[in-house]
């Protein structure tokens, strides 16, 4: 957290963060309660698999924004040390607004498959659990992670990814 992070960032993170916790913590004790069923009692829990893909679903989209919130997406900096601090800074505006159209483009096909899986009613096989509304999650989980990348391409000061961080 960055001295000039604001007080809602922090509760954005938090939410995001403790969200991604409880939801990787039942993830958890599903399997756990389903490997004991399966191998000891030889009665593995009723729909665990797809339990566990969709909470993997909503645990990996729900920390996009985080990841791109915090600049941690993976970045090579090889030019870094070609450019001055300017071009690094033009470099990093530039990489967030083509993050951003990607991700906003990217959400828009999904919200689109969505609606289609909406309409036609898909469930899961077991638990007929209603898959639309996860997909839906998904493309607000990606549009959200590009609005994040539009307003670190304005936002003022250094970018946070040309800080001279380690980068892989």
């Amino acid at each position: 957290m960055t001295a000039q992070e604001r007080p809602w960032e922090r509760r954005f993170d938090a939410a995001l963060g403790v969200s991604a916790s409880v939801i990787l913590f039942v993830l958890m004790m599903v399997t756990f309660v389903d490997v004991v069923g399966r191998y000891i009692f030889n009665h593995p829990l009723r729909g665990a698999f797809e339990g566990t893909e969709l909470m993997l679903l909503v645990l990996i989209f729900a920390g996009l924004p985080l990841v791109s919130h915090a600049d941690e997406h993976v970045t090579m900096d090889f030019i870094d040390h070609m450019v001055g601090p300017r071009g690094r800074a033009l470099i990093v505006r530039l990489s967030h607004f083509i993050c951003a159209a990607i991700f906003l483009g990217l959400s828009w096909l999904i919200w689109l498959k969505a609606g289609k899986i909406s309409a036609y009613g898909d469930t899961t096989d077991v638990l007929r659990i209603a898959i639309g509304p996860f997909v839906y999650f998904m493309a607000l989980m990606i549009a959200l992670s590009g609005l994040i990348h539009i307003w670190k391409a304005f936002a003022p000061g250094e970018p946070a990814a040309s800080t001279g961080a380690p980068t892989t």
